[in-house]
């Protein structure tokens, strides 16, 4: 079990939207717009495409890691704790000193893998909210704060329910000690692109 959290850990630090950043732009995506290593901020600063790729990314990252679990035949706990560890390494990349992004994505493609058909209903709600108004901040709590409601109304198991209200109370951590030095209006909640592509 040691080795596939660690390589797990590994597969989550991949920095897509580091990355995508230097072969597009020539940038460091953590110094520009709200400094976050994420799709937002890769929507905004890049492009709609560069953004909507890392996402992509940043989800299959966290459902590799619960299917790699599983691949290894993992107990329910250990496969738990490699979609821990694949959200731990986006967020704290050795790569790069430990500055990553947030961890939102990740975290949506480990839930995704653990709870199907309670994230699809999440997401298509969150989809709704980020289509109609853009702000990304009130789109994850649509996703993420009711989860444990619909995870009980659906009979899920009670161990995924407290992990599904574990997982993104780290993304909210993250969230917070990441932006609280940030100067004022720098945040990024909207996905409007800056660049005009």
């Amino acid at each position: 079990m040691p080795f596939t959290v660690v390589l797990c850990y590994l597969l989550g630090s991949i920095p897509s939207a580091y990355i995508v950043g230097h072969l597009v732009k020539g940038i460091d995506i953590r110094e520009v717009g709200d400094r976050n290593m994420g799709a937002a901020n890769t929507f905004r600063e890049i492009g709609p495409w560069a953004g909507i790729t890392v996402g992509a990314v940043d989800i299959s990252k966290g459902a590799l890691a619960v299917l790699v679990a599983r691949w290894a035949s993992l107990s329910d706990s250990a496969v738990l704790l490699t979609g821990l560890a694949a959200v731990v390494g986006h967020n704290w990349p050795v790569a790069l000193q430990f500055r990553g992004g947030r961890g939102v994505s990740t975290t949506v493609g480990v839930l995704l893998m653990l709870m199907p058909r309670q994230m699809f209903i999440l997401l298509a709600a969150g989809g709704m909210c980020l289509f109609a108004t853009r702000n990304v901040i009130l789109t994850c709590a649509i996703i993420f704060a009711p989860l444990s409601l619909v995870a009980w109304w659906l009979d899920t198991p009670p161990y995924l329910i407290a992990y599904g209200i574990a997982l993104p109370c780290l993304v909210g951590f993250t969230h917070f000690i990441t932006t609280r030095k940030l100067p004022a209006g720098s945040e990024g909640r909207t996905v409007h692109a800056n660049n005009g592509n």
